[in-house]
């Protein structure tokens, strides 16, 4: 029987589906972690014996993290998140070359690369954006194409965090390192894998890259933590000046609960992984395909097969992400928006656009991310809450002039 919005009550229960914007932590990673807020406290770098628990918590979880990804642990790198360290990547690099280069991005990446792009533009290196379909994917080609004379920092997200396009990173990463062969240029890739942790294979050595940025919080880890993987042998300088902590790389006493959460979030993410998508791709198709029978207009924008499996993103045609989004928390539904809301004005995602969609459609676009404790339930009564919404918008008079 469907569930109908009176059997849930939104003053006890939440409908969570935004686990693309963050995810609690789960049990087994706050266990894990709990021990060294208050117990094996001791700062990493000093000699006594609680200081040892947390280096060999430290190290423990390095190597659940390189296994993950099929590298040396002295590849791995804990940041304060996933922002850092793409910063760290792209940043780090560009700083090591002799005189300015190209810095090669798509049109759809996280703002803590197309900003960390625009401030090394003020510094004298050009910016590459290369476009992307109408789906949000990347053509390889289409990066190695734009590679020039100059050492090259190339950075492409492996999935969208909007749309969940998967881009080929092993394709863009060989096309890449072949340009830099023939030229005899630097040409060192980076990914932001952190929307692709949990769902998609993150060995490094199969796709190719040079750096790869995560953050545990997108997969049931804590927050304010995150790893950037650098390849041995890649020049890096530090953001962070200080006491040499992460072999010179990132200063700063370690945050051991966080880096522990980290190793654990992201080992438990990856056995599960195969079940998980299976699961939220079940989920994701059975919502899109109710929602497009019980709200009139509906354009998804998913591709139709190269998609993270969790993530179901449409568009309402005459209406605004805000205006729903209000009505859906009003009915204890948590989604996101296209849209990203200034005290000043509304402008349509900058992922959306990129992609060809207008403004309006851009304008009136949701997502909804799925989760390893989503239930067939929330489908529905996430599906019913919205045909209501709508339903009483497009009854509003337009309140644009």
């Amino acid at each position: 029987m469907a569930t109908t919005l009176q059997e849930v009550d939104t003053a006890s229960q939440i409908i969570y589906l935004d686990h693309a914007a963050t995810t609690p932590v789960r049990e087994e990673v706050l266990d894990a972690m709990l021990p060294y807020f208050s117990e094996a406290f001791g700062n990493p770098s000093s000699l006594y014996a609680i200081a040892g628990e947390s280096r060999n918590a430290i190290d423990e979880a390095r190597s659940r993290v390189a296994s993950v990804l099929n590298c040396r642990t002295s590849e791995v790198v804990f940041t304060g998140g996933g922002t850092e360290a793409d910063n760290m990547a792209v940043k780090g690099v560009a700083s090591t070359f002799d005189e300015p280069g190209d810095i090669v991005i798509s049109e759809i990446e996280h703002h803590a690369i197309i900003h960390t792009a625009e401030q090394l533009e003020k510094d004298g290196h050009h910016v590459i954006t290369v476009p992307v379909d109408r789906y949000g994917v990347v053509k390889p080609t289409d990066v190695s194409s734009r590679l020039g004379d100059s050492d090259a920092v190339v950075s492409i997200m492996f999935a969208n965090n909007e749309v969940g396009a998967v881009n080929d990173i092993p394709e863009i990463a060989r096309l890449a390192k072949e340009h830099g062969r023939k030229t005899g240029k630097n040409v060192v890739v980076h990914t932001d894998a952190v929307q692709a942790s949990g769902k998609l294979s993150l060995d490094v050595k199969t796709l190719g890259v040079d750096l790869l940025s995560l953050s545990a919080h997108k997969i049931h880890g804590p927050k304010g933590v995150g790893v950037l993987y650098v390849r041995r042998g890649i020049k890096l300088e530090a953001l962070i000046a200080g006491g040499g902590q992460e072999r010179q790389r990132r200063s700063g006493t370690e945050n051991v609960p966080g880096i522990v959460g980290m190793g654990m979030a992201l080992a438990l993410a990856e056995n599960e992984r195969q079940q998980f998508c299976q699961r939220t791709r079940e989920l994701r198709d059975h919502f899109l395909a109710a929602v497009t029978e019980r709200v009139s207009g509906v354009v998804v924008n998913n591709h139709p097969q190269n998609s993270l499996p969790h993530i179901a993103h449409i568009s309402i045609p005459g209406l605004e992400g805000e205006p729903m989004l209000l009505g859906l928390d009003f009915k204890g539904v948590c989604a996101s928006s296209g849209s990203a809301c200034s005290s000043a004005s509304v402008e349509p995602s900058h992922v959306l656009i990129g992609m060809g969609m207008s403004y309006e459609l851009a304008a009136g676009s949701l997502r909804f991310s799925f989760g390893k404790d989503s239930r067939e339930e929330d489908v529905q009564y996430a599906v019913n809450a919205l045909s209501e919404v709508v339903g009483q918008l497009r009854g509003m008079p337009s309140m644009t002039a």
